[in-house]
């Protein structure tokens, strides 16, 4: 998770896209805590590879520790410090990689079993998609084993793209793999990939089969974040999960499911949802607010917002339906 996610601004820029709260919680926690569900087996250890100190400090550093820390594992944080690619990113944490591992991009969303295979060296997690030629795609054989891994086909291989969620039987191994690599000559600006590390297992042999997923969703920028934010309040909502805090205030108020409603939330004359997500301590007074994301401590009046994106700390009092605000920011 050490990229700045410029596609997602204003929003990133002042806070970590993977720490960007989505149907209520942020995007990386929500992925760890997937993953910890469905793995079915003890996880002992979850490693951050985070980017520059100045961007991902402290207060993001003790809030992921704690994501850890719930789930009765070890925080570990590691740092990327230039944009070397996704193989230089996960040697960033080899003193991590032993065992069994998975590693995961920290930008999407996923709903899967995520079972875990014990005959094989690993597993690629892959989503079923109409336009392959988009993507990195693996490439099978009759066993429905992976052969290869193939970037963005112009040609037809097949139609099932990689989510960037990964699984190492040892963590040793593909260590070893991705540390020869390493030390191969590159040209300038030639990034250090994963696949390189995972092709040099399967050249000697190893083993990959995939996993499916269910629901692969993506928060690159503000459309899709919001199309996200829709569908997975739909998912928390049919899993039982509990949306709306205890101490909402509804003043002539009222709340159309599926929502996500945080602590000390405050409504007065207003209408919230469906498909939105409201943080702590926000006051909505006068409005009505459908599929849209509304961070914490902001404050909305005479409004009529759908598909919106507000940040933190937003003073919005004015007429337009689709805003994009980032945090700190007043407009009426």
């Amino acid at each position: 998770m050490a990229g700045r996610g410029s596609r997602l601004r204003p929003h990133s820029l002042t806070i970590p896209k993977p720490m960007l709260p989505v149907a209520g919680s942020p995007i990386v926690a929500q992925l760890v805590n997937e993953i910890a569900r469905v793995v079915a087996q003890p996880i002992e250890e979850v490693a951050y590879i985070l980017g520059d100190p100045a961007f991902f400090g402290p207060a993001n550093e003790e809030e992921l520790k704690q994501v850890a820390q719930d789930l009765g594992a070890k925080g570990s944080i590691y740092r990327q410090l230039q944009p070397l690619g996704t193989g230089h990113a996960v040697m960033c944490a080899a003193d991590s990689l032993s065992g069994p591992i998975i590693v995961a991009y920290a930008d999407t969303l996923i709903r899967t079993d995520l079972s875990l295979d014990p005959n094989v060296d690993g597993m690629i997690w892959v989503k079923q998609v109409e336009n392959p030629q988009a993507y990195g795609v693996v490439k099978m054989n009759q066993d429905n084993h992976i052969t290869s891994l193939v970037e963005k086909p112009e040609e037809f291989v097949s139609d099932l793209a990689v989510i960037g969620i990964y699984y190492f039987k040892e963590g040793e191994v593909i260590k070893a793999q991705l540390d020869k690599s390493m030390a191969l000559a590159r040209e300038e600006g030639e990034e250090f990939l994963l696949n390189e590390g995972i092709l040099a297992m399967m050249e000697k042999g190893a083993v990959f089969t995939t996993g499916a997923v269910k629901e692969w969703m993506d928060c690159g920028n503000p459309k899709i974040t919001l199309e996200t934010n829709r569908k997975m309040l739909e998912i928390l909502s049919e899993e039982g999960n509990k949306l709306v805090a205890d101490d909402v205030i509804l003043e002539n108020s009222r709340i159309i499911p599926p929502c996500s409603i945080g602590s000390g939330v405050f409504l007065k004359n207003t209408t919230v949802g469906p498909h939105s997500a409201i943080g702590e301590g926000t006051r909505i007074e006068n409005s009505s607010v459908s599929s849209s994301l509304v961070q914490k401590h902001s404050l909305i009046l005479n409004s009529q917002l759908e598909g919106a994106m507000i940040g933190n700390h937003v003073h919005y009092d004015g007429k337009h339906k689709f805003v994009n605000i980032g945090d700190y920011s007043e407009l009426s």
